[in-house]
């Protein structure tokens, strides 16, 4: 399924109960749409949101409002049935909010341009921590509910762990040359995750070994910014640089390739390792689309940085 949606897309949520995505636009405009296997999606909402782009968005609340995040600073709670405003935090930073990130049911965070991440209570509306974690933008966040701490990827590039139990932040990656621009995996399985990347494709990729399986999709000739999964997890969702949303059917895109991995060629770390080759004849060409930049996995932080996310 496609929809062209007009703008540049910025971000893309799944609700987390019903087939429901909505998508955040550089033009402050939120849409939403819902959708079935067998027919072509239907936009329930179309909102200007924010005076400048859209830059993310969330369901909250267990999918009864979405949260959007603009450079214009504001955070904005939308009422999923009505479209009506609930909630505005007009000031809710002192630099262009960049990401959101669901921590609990009645808890999110925010990042800015200035590397300032903010922990809000929803039900309260106000603001319950800052961590002042980067020196530049935050890129990307995600949260491990084990351990109650925020891993955050900046344009400083760094990576940081902030505890939400200590409400400090732990601790710093080492400075990498190429910016950390995500650190979300699309993970399918306990072997496999899906990525995309700036070549368009979107790719089955085995883990521990590392081991390329083989694409399974083409978005288009851009990157793929954004991937997200349903909440059933029959479709995927991707957005990238050709102003389409795409909805995968993930059991179309996966036939022929389960269990497979222990048959597809490893794909070391080592860019110099000559075992790192792949027999290309074995991969299978992805769907083609009529119509993809993710960020590259960041692998430069040292051993003690990640032994703070336990």
């Amino acid at each position: 399924m496609e929809i062209h949606l007009g703008k540049l897309p910025f971000d893309l949520d799944f609700h987390p109960s019903t087939p429901l995505v909505t998508v955040g636009l550089i033009t402050g405009d939120l849409h939403l749409y819902r959708y079935a296997a067998d027919s072509q999606p239907q936009r329930l909402l179309e909102i200007n949101a924010h005076s400048e782009s859209c830059r993310a968005i969330r369901f909250i609340n267990e999918g009864h409002a979405i949260l959007t995040c603009s450079p214009d600073c504001s955070i904005l709670a939308t009422d999923v049935e009505t479209g009506t405003a609930i909630a505005r935090f007009e000031d809710a930073h002192d630099a262009a909010v960049n990401r959101l990130v669901n921590i609990t049911e009645t808890t999110i965070a925010s990042g800015d341009d200035d590397g300032c991440i903010k922990v809000w209570d929803t039900r309260q509306q106000s603001c319950c921590n800052s961590f002042n974690a980067h020196e530049d933008y935050i890129s990307d966040m995600t949260f491990s509910a084990d351990s109650m701490k925020l891993l955050g990827t900046s344009g400083d590039g760094t990576l940081s762990v902030c505890s939400l139990r200590r409400n400090k932040v732990l601790t710093r990656s080492e400075y990498s040359e190429d910016e950390p621009l995500s650190v979300v995996i699309m993970k399918l399985d306990e072997d496999r995750v899906i990525t995309g990347s700036e070549n368009g494709l979107i790719s089955l990729v085995g883990i521990l070994p590392n081991r390329l399986i083989q694409p399974i999709a083409e978005h288009s000739e851009h990157p793929v910014e954004r991937l997200a999964f349903s909440h059933d997890r029959k479709f995927l969702g991707s957005i990238s640089h050709d102003q389409m949303l795409k909805l995968w059917d993930l059991d179309h895109l996966l036939v022929g390739v389960h269990g497979n991995a222990a048959n597809s060629q490893a794909v070391g770390t080592d860019s110099d390792s000559d075992s790192d080759d792949m027999n290309l004849d074995d991969i299978k060409p992805p769907p083609k689309s009529s119509s993809g930049k993710m960020g590259q996995p960041f692998n430069n932080a040292s051993s003690s940085f990640f032994a703070d996310l336990q």
